[in-house]
């Protein structure tokens, strides 16, 4: 229940964040807009053809008299226009944070600079970057379509699938939405994809704390526009507890560590008065005076 708790708080947190910052909220609407705009023409256009393409998909319906070649063929665009919409629900996020790579990067960067412990991202150029989010996009996309046929099959049990099916299609959305929205702060502390998975696998209460509201308030498709600044900047929030950025200890430059021999020449350092001991391969050398433990003169010196 802490986890759980702890992952809302971040999700609040990203939100009062962007609130304090609100030239960074607007510019992390920006990507959402853009894919918002191009699902919306995507699904007018799918509309306006969904007819059309049921039409072509069912030629053996041709011949067919009225009503049943019209329920048909609605029916399937009906169902074309659903699935369409559908897969625009489950691929806005990821879409967006592909579209948005470079905004939520200096988004990120932005919120690690405000709370401290900034990490030093990998030196890796952008095109780089976008090739490895549309790859990591790309599995989680698998592994949620992978879910969803499990959960579509389980959904004819009676009972389970109208009471713990609805339950877990949300904890697995959620799971998978924290996943991607802490991706790019992940990415920046040089944490792979799996890796990634694996540390919230083990905070299953904070991913879901954190992602199943969010993808509660994403079924309204403006809420999606206006929260996702807030929800990168809580993602980051929550990265930086999964994997906390150490300050370095300070280490001594190159020119601290670099032998004082260099320095003399060649020479080799010269011990302090009272540590000088015989220097290998002179015969002529003597150790430091014995301590005679009776007192007296040293015979031997030559003073």
């Amino acid at each position: 229940m802490r986890d759980l708790a702890a992952g809302l708080g971040y999700l609040a947190k990203g939100q009062k964040w962007v609130g304090r910052h609100g030239r960074w909220w607007g510019f992390g609407m920006l990507p959402a807009l853009i894919t918002l705009v191009g699902y919306v023409v995507a699904l007018v256009f799918l509309g306006g053809w969904s007819e059309e393409l049921a039409a072509w998909a069912t030629p053996f319906a041709d011949g067919w008299g009225s009503p049943w070649q019209g329920l048909l063929r609605t029916a399937l665009a009906a169902i074309v226009f659903g699935g369409g919409l559908l897969i625009s629900v489950i691929t806005f996020t990821a879409v967006t944070l592909l579209v948005g790579q470079p905004f939520y990067e200096s988004l990120c960067e932005k919120v690690d600079e405000t709370e401290g412990g900034a990490p030093t991202p990998p030196d890796v150029p952008l095109w780089r970057e976008l090739a490895v989010s549309a790859r990591d996009s790309l599995y989680v996309l698998v592994r949620v379509a992978g879910f969803g046929v499990l959960l579509f099959a389980c959904g004819f049990i009676p009972v389970v699938g109208q009471t713990l099916v609805p339950v877990a299609g949300f904890l697995v959305s959620g799971f998978f939405l924290t996943v991607e929205l802490t991706a790019v702060a992940l990415q920046r502390r040089g944490v792979p994809q799996r890796e990634r998975i694996r540390l919230l696998r083990s905070r299953l209460g904070l991913a879901f704390g954190f992602g199943v509201p969010l993808i509660l308030g994403f079924l309204v498709p403006l809420v999606t526009v206006l929260a996702m600044p807030g929800a990168v900047a809580g993602a980051t929030l929550l990265a930086r507890d999964l994997v906390p950025v150490e300050d370095a200890e300070d280490e001594p430059d190159e020119q601290d560590r670099q032998d004082p021999a260099e320095d003399a020449g060649g020479a080799p350092e010269v011990p302090e008065y009272g540590e000088q001991g015989p220097v290998p391969g002179n015969p002529y050398a003597t150790g430091p005076e014995p301590v005679r433990p009776y007192g007296g003169p040293n015979p031997y010196s030559s003073r």
